[in-house]
């Protein structure tokens, strides 16, 4: 779990002209007024029923109602967020992200290569050090962990295990969220299965992931299917691998109908960190720095507990007394979470170049 360190860093003073970019969280009053100047906000990704967006959107947007926001494309994953401020360093139309939201180990790949800005927010002293750029390039948001997402009408007997997947019970039933070859969502969920194996932590568990997702395939238990709740509720992918937040928000969704169970695996359970980054070529980035504002103060934060995840600041909230009960309430119980793992930046990386770049040849299995 994160560490908490005290250590305060210092902020510098905010430009005070509006038509340029505020680089700091110091005068926040500053930042509000350059954004509205803007007018408008490009996101990348998120998905309505992910992690609670839907209603942080609406929040922002009622507290800005001035600034626009334009979302693209909601169901990319994050290699595909990565590519699109590749593809638009000229362009400062509405096809260009102004901030992304992807899986930890996209931040420092981003920042090698120059694709993201740095920005602390005001609250960056509550965030975690080991959930965080010490330079403010990327900024831990949320985490969950991994769970299979189960159609009680058509599984009688939900899986418990990773291992249990490969039994003959589960034929032609189980599929993953995205693409594990762009989705990071999907590079997890085949690292968590290489890490109940037995494997170690790193490219072992991704190449042993590789090997379990090969026996399922062959078995004839995958579902080449990028699946959502609606996918598992019409019975295409009746088991979906997904974090537990998208999980517990198709249940939601789904209404019982038909009835799901949110399992969390007794092994492999492993906890992913998603980050936030300004683009280095952001059309609007003081808009971008005022949405990152907001989705780390109390408001923005428990948004995200909303939509059943934990926010980076969780601890920070916590001895605060700032969780609502209510919401904590629906959130699957403390033990479910007590085995799980955060793999570190390097272990992230060496999977996610094992899983990604020899997927296709060990799997062979075209996730779309």
């Amino acid at each position: 779990m994160f560490k908490f360190t005290g250590k305060v860093l210092s902020l510098s003073a905010a430009t005070l002209m509006v038509s340029s970019v505020i680089s700091s969280a110091a005068s926040l009053d500053e930042l509000v007024k350059a954004a509205k100047a803007e007018g408008e906000l490009t996101t990348i990704a998120l998905p309505h029923d992910w992690c609670g967006y839907g209603a942080v959107i609406d929040g922002f947007k009622a507290k800005y109602p001035e600034i626009k926001i334009n979302e693209l494309n909601p169901d990319a994953g994050s290699g595909d967020e990565i590519e699109a401020i590749k593809a638009n360093k000229d362009n400062k139309g509405p096809q260009a992200p102004d901030v992304i939201d992807v899986g930890l180990s996209f931040g420092p790949s981003a920042k090698a290569d120059g694709l993201i800005q740095p920005y602390k927010v005001s609250t960056w002293d509550s965030i975690p050090d080991s959930a965080k750029d010490a330079d403010g390039f990327w900024t831990g948001d949320y985490y969950g962990v991994l769970s299979f997402l189960v159609n009680k009408d058509l599984v009688k007997e939900a899986p418990a295990d990773w291992a249990d997947l490969l039994k003959a019970d589960y034929a032609n039933t189980v599929a993953l969220a995205g693409d594990p070859r762009a989705s990071n969502q999907a590079i997890q969920a085949v690292y968590a299965a290489g890490l109940s194996g037995g494997a170690a932590a790193g490219e072992a568990a991704g190449t042993a992931g590789l090997d379990f997702f090969k026996k399922l395939n062959a078995a004839g238990n995958f579902v080449p299917v990028i699946g959502k709740p609606a996918t598992l509720a019409q019975g295409q992918t009746p088991i979906l691998v997904t974090w537990d937040y998208n999980a517990l928000a198709g249940r939601d969704t789904l209404k019982g109908n038909p009835p799901v169970d949110v399992v969390v695996p007794k092994t492999g359970v492993v906890a992913g960190v998603y980050v936030q980054a300004i683009s280095a070529y952001a059309p609007h980035p003081n808009a971008a720095k005022l949405w990152l504002e907001y989705l780390y103060s109390d408001e923005g934060q428990i948004g995200w507990l909303k939509g059943y995840c934990h926010p980076i600041r969780f601890n920070d909230l916590a001895k605060n007394g700032k969780l609502p009960a209510d919401v904590m309430a629906k959130l699957p119980p403390a033990e479910a979470y007590a085995s799980a793992v955060f793999p570190t930046l390097d272990e992230q990386g060496k999977a996610k170049e094992a899983i990604t770049k020899n997927w296709d040849a060990v799997v062979g299995a075209n996730v779309k």
